[in-house]
């Protein structure tokens, strides 16, 4: 029987061409919109580590107290970051199942080759848990040991792409680099890993920024006093020269991150963070009362706002646009099911029930919803090689056509139009056989 109602609905589209090319036309454009909207939106909001993703947590802690949030800032107007006096209280203390501080840097790497420029890299300044809490996947070697963390070695970890320029891609592992004129001998090689927001460090460092292609352990970078890359907030006067000043200064610039396995591990670790916050003011660092948040990565990254509020408001003009679509294809489709209230009256004459009727329209709008779909494809991969011109090259590697995208597209179309079909469907089921018999 679905066969006879499909041949029914391409005999009644080809009969009716203007309508079935404006209604395709409705539900195409309507569809690729959405979709091309949305395909941006999902690049930016995506889990980057969805498998763990709920045990990695960010705290805060307030450092400078009600004054200064006053002036619209975003979120709790907490510190995003921490100071370096409290970022190394948490490491030593170490209530975490695993933790680590981190400051991005921007090393010179001196090739050995004199015909290689030197050249600034990207990079962060970590603890040796990083690698273990992010998973984060080597071709060569491996992190190195909390034993370098302690000792203060200078050891290195780089990426495929600074390990090909230097090495030619092959295994570097126990081979050395220099950073800014010092020596440190490499651990690991990273496979390809460039997470999509970087979602570590979302305080100082672009979220869809270029990958890291150095890390060096937190404490060798502090005593070779390797500056931050990123931003630094100081809420008063250093109270010393220099970089010993900072270390010793309640400025923010340390990015600090947990994984806590349960919810137990993540109710001790918030009392835990209250705790030293009490601490800190009874100590007479604060006069005002404690005030920390502790956030795992999903509401970390609406507080960081790695999805700008721009992204939220066109994808919700962009699926109003095929609201819009699908009343005119709504209005459509009741004409072209009520030009044909005679073939219905007889139909029903004959002893077709309304399902049967309502089957084989069903059926139409399905193919119109087919229709519209491949054409929504067509015109979302537009859309979508269009954003790649004008986004930003970061984001833009990111919005992509995959299955996933290519199949709710079809469904997004083929459905919409079923939803709008529903309305002509019930009128054209309700149509009296003996009114049309009658006029015949």
């Amino acid at each position: 029987m679905f066969g006879y109602y499909l041949e029914l609905a391409f005999r009644s589209l080809r009969r009716s061409l203007g309508l079935t090319v404006l209604m395709v036309l409705a539900i195409g454009f309507g569809v690729a919109a959405s979709m091309s909207t949305y395909a941006v939106f999902r690049a930016m909001s995506g889990d980057p580590i969805p498998w763990k993703s709920s045990k990695l947590f960010f705290p805060q802690i307030d450092v400078w107290g009600p004054a200064s949030r006053q002036g619209g800032q975003r979120g709790d107007g907490l510190p995003a970051d921490m100071t370096y006096i409290d970022a190394m209280a948490l490491m030593r203390q170490h209530r975490a199942a695993q933790q680590t501080a981190m400051y991005p840097i921007l090393p010179t790497v001196y090739p050995d080759d004199p015909a290689e420029k030197s050249r600034a890299v990207p990079g962060h300044a970590v603890y040796a848990a990083f690698f273990a809490m992010l998973d984060v996947p080597f071709r060569y070697g491996s992190g190195w040991s909390s034993a370098d963390d302690g000792h203060r070695a200078r050891v290195a970890v780089i990426d495929s792409q600074l390990n090909q320029r230097l090495f030619g891609g092959a295994n570097s592992v126990g081979k050395a680099i220099r950073l800014d004129g010092h020596s440190y001998r490499i651990t690991g090689v990273l496979a390809d890993w460039h997470p999509q927001p970087q979602f570590y460090d979302l305080a100082n460092s672009n979220a869809f920024g270029p990958a890291d292609q150095v890390f060096v352990p937190f404490a060798t970078a502090v005593d070779q006093q390797l500056p931050t890359n990123g931003g630094m907030g100081c809420g008063q006067a250093l109270p010393g020269p220099g970089f010993a000043g900072v270390l010793s200064s309640s400025c923010v610039w340390v990015a600090y991150m947990v994984e806590l396995d349960d919810a137990a591990q993540v109710a001790s670790y918030r009392s835990y963070l209250n705790g030293y916050a009490r601490e800190q003011q009874q100590a007479g660092r604060f006069s005002w009362p404690p005030n920390t948040q502790l956030r795992d990565l999903s509401r970390w990254m609406d507080q960081m706002g790695v999805v700008p509020p721009e992204s939220k408001v066109s994808l919700v003009v962009s699926f109003c646009l095929l609201l819009v679509c699908m009343v005119n294809a709504v209005g459509l489709l009741l004409a072209k099911f009520l030009r044909r209230s005679n073939e219905i009256g007889v139909r029903r004459a004959l002893g077709a029930s309304r399902a049967a009727i309502a089957s084989q329209f069903a059926v139409e709008a399905g193919v119109v919803g087919l229709a519209g779909g491949v054409l929504g494809l067509l015109l979302t991969w537009l859309g979508v090689a269009w954003m790649h011109g004008v986004l930003p090259r970061q984001i833009a590697v990111l919005t992509r056509i995959d299955p996933s995208l290519l199949w709710q597209t079809l469904l997004l179309a083929i459905a919409a139009t079923l939803l709008a079909g529903l309305y002509p469907i019930l009128r054209a089921t309700h149509v009296r056989p003996a009114m049309q018999l009658k006029i015949d």
